[in-house]
């Protein structure tokens, strides 16, 4: 798995010159603003949020002795919650509402690659597309809250909260990775179909979401190329294991 997180990594290399060939970033200008908005506004709940949950656990602490120490954990606690919480809702809140506008730039890219600009695969419209992405992304972050938690836990543990601290980066990696490359798997595979392709290949979205989560770490830049960049690199990828299963599939028939 380590390799194909290495790919899907890689995968990122000719990003931009790729989205200036085929002129795609006119195709970004709406999700790069839904990006912003979200990010601004769980930034100021984050921000409001963060004393007043840090408060509220504090008082859980009965005792006199040690009073301030547990505050001043439970704040530093509370806060790495509510921005852990906000990096999961702000991706997924993101790449669902993008979807419509995701999948044409991967139907793109797949024709750039491929050669076939009239494909016969499954032809949705804008809203069966921003369904599938709130369905899917529903899924996702139920799925990432349900796995956060203990993880967050385990940051109390000294030594394991390291391990832990890196399990979370992945987990938040893999459904990063995850939803970028559903905007190309919605033409191939159903909903259950595409969950499993992913889960078969899941170096390749950890690789691609591992990307993902460095850029949000750079102010503002960050937050609004992110989804272009990868978007982009995700459908490279996935589009080149499509053919890869698809050629290994011809070979066992032959």
């Amino acid at each position: 798995m380590f390799k194909n997180i290495l790919l899907g990594i890689k995968s990122y290399s000719g990003t931009f010159k790729l989205m200036k060939e085929l002129k795609l970033w006119k195709y970004f200008f709406i999700p790069m603003v839904i990006s912003l908005i979200t990010a601004s506004l769980i930034g100021v709940a984050a921000w409001s949020l963060s004393s007043s949950f840090g408060e509220f656990i504090a008082t859980l602490w009965i005792w006199d002795f040690g009073k301030d120490t547990f505050t001043s954990i439970s704040t530093l606690f509370s806060g790495l919650i509510i921005l852990v919480i906000g990096f999961i809702l702000y991706k997924h809140i993101v790449m669902a509402l993008s979807a419509p506008f995701m999948s044409p730039v991967s139907e793109k890219i797949e024709a750039h690659l491929t050669g076939v600009e009239n494909h016969d695969h499954k032809k949705t419209s804008f809203n069966e597309q921003l369904w599938r992405g709130i369905k899917i992304n529903i899924r996702n972050l139920g799925k990432e809250l349900v796995y956060t938690l203990p993880l967050l836990l385990l940051k109390l543990i000294p030594v394991v909260n390291i391990f832990s601290a890196i399990a979370l980066f992945l987990l938040q990696a893999y459904y990063a990775g995850f939803g970028s490359m559903d905007y190309t798997l919605e033409r191939h595979f159903n909903y259950k179909d595409s969950i499993d392709f992913v889960r078969k290949n899941r170096g390749a979205a950890i690789g691609n979401g591992i990307i993902f989560m460095l850029f949000l770490f750079i102010p503002v830049i960050g937050i609004i190329i992110v989804l272009p960049l990868s978007v982009t690199a995700a459908s490279i990828k996935t589009i080149g294991i499509i053919q890869k299963n698809q050629l290994e599939q011809k070979m066992l028939n032959t």
